[in-house]
Formats: structure tokens, sequence, C-alpha cells
């Protein structure tokens, strides 16, 4: 790991695990929302930015997850046994969706996955006997471990310094996503550290080279679509208890196209790219929002811009800044030795011409 991540990890880390007990509860529920589209973007950046896939339905296997959860607590299942159940059917969804894949690629992929997710979300609106339509499904419980309710209670205070401060009510639902978020991170950069990460960016580099060294790249590609949608699944099942309501419009095309926003405005195939996305696409326009209402309405609009210039000026993403950086020291370095060694030649010529003169 480059001191690069470690740096970053450790103020990550800090800040997750420090501020959150001095927010009021829609802070918390903010930080809470942030982690759990880290996790939705962490299997989207697996799709595209390390196996080099073309993914513009992501959002739907956020709302199987989340309707799965949802439809199996309301009726007596534990949410323990909805999550495995909706990890599963998404696995299972996401080879289905891989498929066209080994067809088609470039944006051809990305329509053939928006139109996935136009079929998914319109089930959801649709099917009011199963989904509730656009009326949605509320009163979705939190789990509980151990016996102990995760919904937390009002009223809690913490005492530091002899200066008592209220804690609000979501913490504890709060930290069980962070954990979640840690778990997740870890298995995904187990993965990328494994041969199968080599194999999902050598199908992302070269998929005829890829196949060349013996790499079966329809297994890879169908297994970045399967990952991914897991991952979507697992942040889906969150969100569902987090919110206590859910109805098909945070599953639209819209909220996967966001998805995508994220992860290459972060960093397609940057381990921490999903974060950085996810805070600038969550967080900061909460944050604007309480700082400066006056420029709430804009920030689409510049978000928008943002995007279509670091296209043109950065098409890696924020965290390709600093290999940017260090690209541009060592061509001027090497610039440097080249001029260098120039002048040595040209010097050694010139006096090898005194010489002989």
């Amino acid at each position: 790991m480059s001191k690069r991540n470690i740096f970053l990890g450790v103020i990550f880390a800090a800040m997750v695990l420090c501020l959150p007990p001095f927010l009021k509860n829609y802070g918390v529920y903010m930080f809470s929302t942030w982690l759990i589209y880290v996790i939705a973007t962490m299997g989207l950046n697996l799709t595209v930015g390390y196996a080099g896939q073309k993914s513009l339905g992501h959002a739907a296997f956020f709302g199987i997850g989340a309707y799965t959860v949802a439809i199996m607590m309301k009726a007596g299942i534990s949410w323990w046994l909805g999550l495995p159940t909706a990890v599963v059917l998404c696995f299972v969804l996401g080879l289905v969706l891989g498929f066209p894949a080994l067809r088609v690629q470039t944006i051809y992929l990305a329509f053939a996955t928006l139109g996935f997710n136009t079929a998914v979300f319109l089930v959801m609106r649709n099917e009011e006997w199963l989904t509730g339509g656009t009326f949605g499904l509320n009163g979705i419980p939190r789990p509980a471990i151990f016996g102990f309710d995760l919904k937390g209670q009002a009223g809690s205070v913490m005492h530091l310094f002899g200066v008592e401060f209220p804690l609000a009510k979501d913490l504890a639902f709060y930290y069980f996503v962070l954990a979640a978020t840690a778990i997740a991170t870890a298995l995904l950069w187990g993965l990328l550290r494994s041969p199968w990460g080599k194999a999902f960016q050598a199908l992302r580099d070269n998929p005829i080279r890829a196949e060349s060294l013996g790499i079966d790249t329809r297994n890879y590609t169908l297994l970045s679509f399967a990952i991914g949608a897991v991952y979507a699944g697992v942040a889906g099942a969150l969100f569902a208890s987090l919110v206590d309501f859910i109805e098909p419009a945070p599953f639209a095309v819209g909220a996967s196209i966001m998805m995508y926003l994220m992860v290459v405005v972060g960093g397609a195939g940057y381990f921490l790219g999903p974060l950085v996305g996810a805070l600038i696409g969550m967080l900061i326009p909460e944050w604007i929002r309480d700082v400066a209402p006056s420029l709430a309405n804009w920030y689409l609009p510049i978000f928008g811009a943002t995007v279509v210039v670091m296209m043109v000026w950065l098409p890696d993403g924020l965290m390709s800044i600093p290999d940017r950086i260090r690209a541009k020291r060592d061509s001027r370095l090497a610039s440097a030795k080249r001029a260098e060694a120039t002048s040595e030649i040209a010097a050694i010529a010139a006096q090898s011409e005194g010489v002989a003169q």
C-alpha cells in the first residue's frame, strides 16, 4: 500500500470514528448514507474501473437489495436472513446482466445495462402487490445484534472532559454501517490483490492479450458484474433499514448515472476513488445547502460542468492528481538528465576535436 493511501486511510478512519458522536441526527444520517454509497460504488468501481466494463444499471441492484430485505422483514423474517437472500439474488442477476458484455462493448453495453435498470424500476413502480408501487414500503425495522436493537434511543448523552454531548439516536446503526463498510473494503482489497484482481485488470487493459495468457475472459467478465451487483445489494439492504421507507425513485436510471459519476469523479480504477466520489456526490451538496442555501439549486449544474471539465483535463479522476504530478516531475527529471547527457556528449566531442587539431 502506498504512503498516500495509508495517509488518506488514517484521515478517513479518524473522521468516521471520532466525528459522528458530535453530530446531530441529520449529520449522522448523512454520514451513514455516504458510507452506504461508498459500498455501492466500490462494487461499480470493480465492474467499471478494474474490469473495464460499462454499466448504467447499478442502481437496479441497489434497489433489489433494498426491496428484498424490506419485503422479507415486513413478512416477519429476520434481516440476517434477508441479507444473504439479497446477496444471492443480486449475484445471480449480475451474472445474467453480464452476458450482454460477452457480445457488445462500450456504449452498446451501457445501453443494455440502462435498459435493465429501466425494466427493474418499472417492476418496482407497477407491481404494487409486491413493492407497494409509488406508495412504497414503510416501517422497515433495523437489525438487532445479540439482542441489541440498532434503532437506538433518543436522549442518550456522552460525557467528555466534563462536558455533556447529546448523542444522535442513529449513532448505533451508523457504526454498524461503518463496520459493514470496513468488511466490504477489506474483502475487496484482498480480492484485488489476489490473482482474480490481476485477471480483472488484465481484462480491462487488453482482453485479447489476457485471453492469450490463459485468462478466461468470459468468466471474469461475468464475475465482475456479479460481484459488483453483490456490493450494490448489500448497500441496498443497509439503505432500506436506514431510511425506514423505500419507494422506486432512489433506484431509477438517474441514480445509476450519479453512481457512475461518483466513480468517474473519484477515479475509476483507484481503490479510494469511490470514497472521494461519494463524498463529493453525497456530503458536499448537503454541506452547501446548509452553509450557502442560495447555491443549493446550482449544485447539479456546477457538478455537471465540473465533470465535463474533468473529462477533458483530468479524465482519470481526482485520485489521479498525485500520479499526474509525479509523472510530470519524472518527465522534468528525465528531460534534465537528457539535456545534461547531451551537454556532456557535446563537451566530449569538442574536447576530442581540440585534441585532434
